[in-house]
């Protein structure tokens, strides 16, 4: 079996509309500015574990795994654009498995993602202040409420659910059931 860091027992459900369509858009590089990638642990980044993997991880020692597809998405996006990612972790033996993951999947590499613009807090307040103080142009999460509350301030956002669909009115928040769908290589 494939290691899992199993970083947090949160879980963000989609509020799913079976009538809601969702609208692409086609994005070039420089739209890209200062594009945020959050909760790395809720399945962007990283493998979500099943409920039966995280049973197992508890209380043993593990380490997170990334996924393939999200790591090439970010190294092409970080040739042109800042790449700035924020975790909540519970420790710090936590922010090291991540930095530790992103290293071992080359993100540190050749002009890639940047160890310093790897960010860490402990609340969804720091979090929402990182993001307010970076003030991006992008930001991408799994969280509805963080978006909603973001959404006067960030210009464009985008809400990953596992529908691909949201409930969301605001017309700054596009919808998608992964990063690396939504940033395919049609649009990168």
């Amino acid at each position: 079996m494939t290691h899992i860091c199993f970083i947090s027992t949160s879980t963000v459900h989609s509020a799913a509309s079976p009538n809601e369509l969702t609208q692409r858009i086609e994005l070039t590089p420089w739209d890209l500015q200062l594009l945020l990638v959050d909760h790395i642990q809720k399945g962007i980044l990283f493998f979500k574990p099943t409920p039966s993997q995280e049973k197992e991880l508890k209380g043993s020692s593990h380490h997170a795994t990334l996924r393939p597809s999200v790591v090439e998405v970010l190294l092409e996006i970080s040739r042109f654009r800042d790449i700035y990612l924020i975790e909540r972790i519970l420790d710090d033996e936590s922010g090291e498995r991540v930095l530790l993951a992103l290293e071992n999947a080359g993100l540190f590499k050749s002009g890639g993602l940047m160890k310093d613009k790897v960010l860490f807090c402990s609340t969804d307040n720091g979090r929402l202040s990182f993001v307010r103080q970076l003030e991006p142009d992008w930001h991408v999460d799994t969280n509805p409420d963080t978006l909603s509350q973001l959404a006067k301030f960030i210009r464009f956002q985008l809400y990953i659910s596992p529908s691909g669909s949201s409930s969301r009115s605001e017309s700054n928040i596009f919808n998608s059931k992964s990063l690396e769908s939504f940033f395919n290589e049609d649009s990168l």
